[in-house]
């Protein structure tokens, strides 16, 4: 059997000398899947002493973080999912001060400090804001992974520079690091680590081994009696076992499955009876049948009998339909649900009917630009589908893209896609080139990761292809693998005497089609914008010449000039 996570948790919290106690904490130790897909939470918060209401705000913090995180989608990586629902805390924070009597008075609001740590697979995440603590525990000595945010103007006087519902947004530090097994993990407030020593925490915890939850207490009782005056929360966290890190255990069972029979046209499979063939590789066979139950035709894709010993292939196989299942988009190939117990390894999506962009574009060579604009724009919508899910689809290309007899394009392929939630349990591989070499972001050559600009660079290049038959680089980007090589590279114009492309397309292709990511657009939407109305940025620029349109016109015509010259001189003469 697989090994799972396994934790110990433990925590005390007590009001100590004031009359209300103004922290909180929590934990939640998930069960599966989501205990692989979304990992183990803990977190604490504490109340500013100056407001009435902050333990609401510190309760309310723990609270929704420890439920809205886990309903966050398992596509999202920890960072992302633990973000966004924290922004949204403190939005809500700081809503609930300004329609309240103190909204002029933020010492007397929502507002609370948070601290909290996510374990997935063998990574620590640790989210903070204000002067609580998180420490880990390196053999005898208490490690500090945060930073106070707390100014001092006097020894007497003192604010909190961070904090939850302080102001409409929140800066949150975030650090991430490896976990061992017996790794232990501390969160305190004030009132516990400006009381009692660390080398006193320490001596507690090695006293009661695992039983966390009396060495919290004892940590509280020991700050009580050196005098603490505020309220006192500490949280115990100690690894017992690690994943492996792995797929999930759906997708390893499903690893475990044979390969399919040899698949015939007529034939009865699994429920399904055979059409036809579509697609036959080295890597797949793909073939068109229909559900002997419920009429649909479907799609039935296979392992090729060449890559059954491939488990990386296997593992990305079966990520596609597990992609398609998370994607509710009319842009994007569907997966419909799972009807029975498959008894071997295959996947299965919709049918979609038509043909690829490749056909496409061979059909349609230098397209009408409104036909592109079409096409482009339905694209997108696909990848902003992904993107919104936190995957990068990194092989988009004419022949992962379909569209349908009544125009709706689709894409089709997650062979590629880059999935940041499962990507934090799988092991570490070798960097590999994803794509195929005329539509790959030039990034990717140079072994750097990804982002969202990766793909709008791939899109461009459909653009542009789809306007010009040709590539921006033509096939010198696969043979850049230096970012000196990358720097020499140079942008073809798509405005040609034969093709009456408007200036600002052309600059928007440049500029999303940029060498440099950081140059090109950040999000697919605003280069299909830019492709329907003209950028103010571009809107000022000339025609560029014609040696940058078409070189080898310009070099002609020095060419006719200077034969000119030199007849006439010789005539003169």
């Amino acid at each position: 059997m697989r090994k799972s996570l396994q934790v110990i948790v433990g925590a005390h919290s007590s009001a100590g000398r004031k009359s209300i106690n103004q922290d909180f904490h929590g934990s939640r130790i998930p069960e599966e899947p989501l205990l692989t897909s979304k990992g183990i939470a803990i977190a604490l918060a504490d109340g500013i002493s100056s407001s009435k209401v902050s333990q609401e705000a510190s309760t309310a913090s723990v609270r929704s973080f420890l439920e809205d995180y886990f309903c966050t989608p398992e596509t999202w990586s920890v960072k992302n999912s633990a973000l966004r629902v924290l922004q949204a805390t403190n939005s809500w924070l700081f809503a609930q001060t300004r329609y309240s009597p103190h909204r002029f008075d933020r010492e007397r609001g929502y507002i609370c400090t948070f601290s909290g740590l996510i374990l997935k697979s063998t990574t620590a995440h640790v989210f903070h804001a204000g002067d609580a603590r998180v420490y880990k525990l390196q053999g005898d000595q208490l490690e500090q992974l945060t930073q106070d945010h707390r100014h001092y103007e006097s020894a007497e006087s003192s604010y909190l520079t961070r904090a939850l519902g302080i102001h409409q947004t929140v800066e949150l530090d975030y650090l991430s690091l490896p976990v061992e097994s017996g790794d232990t993990f501390v969160l305190a407030t004030d009132g516990v680590y400006e009381f009692i020593p660390a080398e006193a925490i320490v001596a507690l915890l090695q006293q009661y081994g695992d039983d966390l939850e009396r060495a919290a207490a004892a940590i509280i009782d020991r700050a009580l009696d050196s005098g603490s005056d505020d309220n006192l929360t500490v949280q115990l966290l100690r690894v017992k076992q690690l994943p492996e890190r792995n797929l999930q255990e759906l997708q390893q069972q499903s690893l475990n499955l044979p390969l399919p029979p040899q698949l015939r046209p007529r034939m009865e499979f699994e429920g399904y009876l055979i059409t036809r063939e579509l697609y036959i590789s080295s890597r797949s066979h793909v073939f068109l049948a229909r559900d002997l139950e419920s009429g649909e035709q479907v799609v039935i894709k296979t392992p090729s009998r060449e890559m059954s010993a491939d488990q990386t292939y296997l593992e990305h196989f079966l990520m596609e339909e597990w992609i398609a299942r998370r994607l509710n988009n009319p842009h994007v190939l569907k997966a419909p649900p799972l009807a029975r117990q498959r008894k071997s390894l295959y996947l299965v999506t919709e049918f979609v009917e038509g043909q690829t962009l490749a056909q496409w574009i061979i059909d349609n060579p230098q397209a009408p630009l409104e036909s592109v604009r079409s096409i482009i724009s339905q694209i997108a919508k696909g990848l902003q589908a992904f993107h919104r899910q936190e995957m990068l689809h990194q092989d988009l290309r004419p022949n992962n893209i379909m569209i349908d007899a009544g125009g709706t394009v689709k894409i089709i392929d997650f062979g590629a896609v880059h999935v940041a939630g499962l990507a934090e349990l799988q092991p570490e591989a070798p960097q590999q080139v994803p794509g195929t070499a005329q539509y790959t972001a030039p990034e990717y050559y140079l072994g750097e990761s990804g982002t969202p600009a990766s793909d709008v660079y791939s899109l461009a290049v459909i653009a542009y292809q789809m306007l010009s038959g040709q590539f921006p680089y033509g096939s010198n980007v696969a043979r850049t693998r230096s970012r000196a090589a990358q720097n020499k590279l140079s942008y073809h114009s798509v405005m040609t005497d034969d093709l009456q492309v408007p200036l600002w397309v052309d600059e928007a292709l440049k500029k999303a089609t940029a060498v440099d990511p950081r140059r090109r657009y950040r999000e697919v939407s605003e280069f299909v914008h830019d492709l329907h109305k003209p950028s103010a940025a571009f809107s000022s620029r000339h025609r560029p010449p014609l040696l940058e349109r078409n070189p080898v016109q310009f070099w002609q015509w020095v060419s006719f000039i200077l034969l000119v010259i030199v007849i006439l001189q010789a005539a003169y003469h």
